[in-house]
């Protein structure tokens, strides 16, 4: 092995390393941070590295931000800021087995599918970190009434918009970096906007919902107030990490579809 790929090796490994200290990914995501970055980089370089760093950096400083105001997301969500392995997989899992798919086989279409799941987890993260801010409760697709902000499977105009941000941001920078064509720079921001609509449109019908059985709170945890929660919807082998895998996973495989088609 030649010193200059030792050296991306070990900076994949302390920018890992560093994650889990700074308390931005939990051990097991630092784990899964290094093999994911590892896979990217053997499949599309350094470049494709930078793709992924951009989305592991702005996700990362955002769930940070304002965090004061976003406290209340504890009672709501089932786990905390720092990522563990699953939210890694769920949000770069489709980027790492793209990775090591154009390594094994080389093909333009593995950059797209890079992309446009990079894109789509920027998209749910940036809507989820930001649209939480919004000064009016978001509203349910399925049930179109207000409910608290943070709520799987609602929707805020705030938070599309974030979204959309978050989507364009990735769609420029492969554009710019792997030389992506402006119309699949377009279809890369529509696929990765499309991902995020689809995470939440999952997460209203098929992810796991509980209520606290002590103070009627919806919550994803399944336990609150000490107690073991009560399951009120979805199907309970499905989290918020499988709707992020499934959305990513899913718009990927059809912006393949159309890539192969044009």
């Amino acid at each position: 092995m030649e010193t200059d790929q030792l050296l991306v090796i070990g900076f994949i490994a302390i920018f890992s390393a560093a994650s889990g200290y700074f308390k931005f990914l939990k051990p097991s995501g630092a784990f899964a941070a290094f093999f994911t970055g590892l896979f990217i980089w053997a499949g599309f370089g350094l470049r494709g590295l930078l793709l992924m760093g951009a989305f592991f950096i702005t996700s990362s400083l955002l769930s940070r931000y304002k965090s004061k105001r976003k406290e209340h997301l504890g009672e709501l969500h089932e786990k905390g800021s720092a990522r563990d392995w699953a939210q890694v997989a769920a949000n770069g899992g489709t980027a790492a087995l793209a990775g090591l798919a154009n390594f094994i086989a080389p093909d333009p279409v593995w950059l797209m599918v890079l992309a446009i799941s990079i894109a789509s987890a920027n998209a749910d993260t940036w809507a989820s970190e930001l649209g939480v801010l919004s000064k009016q409760q978001p509203v349910s697709i399925k049930s179109f009434k207000r409910v608290p902000s943070g709520t799987s499977g609602a929707v805020s105009g705030y938070g599309t918009l974030a979204s959309a941000a978050g989507s364009l941001v990735i769609a420029l920078i492969a554009g710019y970096m792997l030389s992506v064509e402006p119309v699949w720079v377009i279809l890369v921001f529509i696929f990765g906007l499309a991902g995020s609509l689809l995470d939440t449109l999952l997460g209203a019908y098929l992810q796991a919902g509980f209520q606290c059985v002590r103070c009627h709170l919806p919550t994803e945890k399944l336990t609150h107030c000490s107690i073991p929660t009560k399951q009120i919807s979805g199907f309970s082998r499905i989290n918020n990490d499988a709707v992020n895998f499934i959305s990513g996973l899913t718009v990927a495989i059809m912006g393949m579809a159309l890539y192969n088609i044009l």
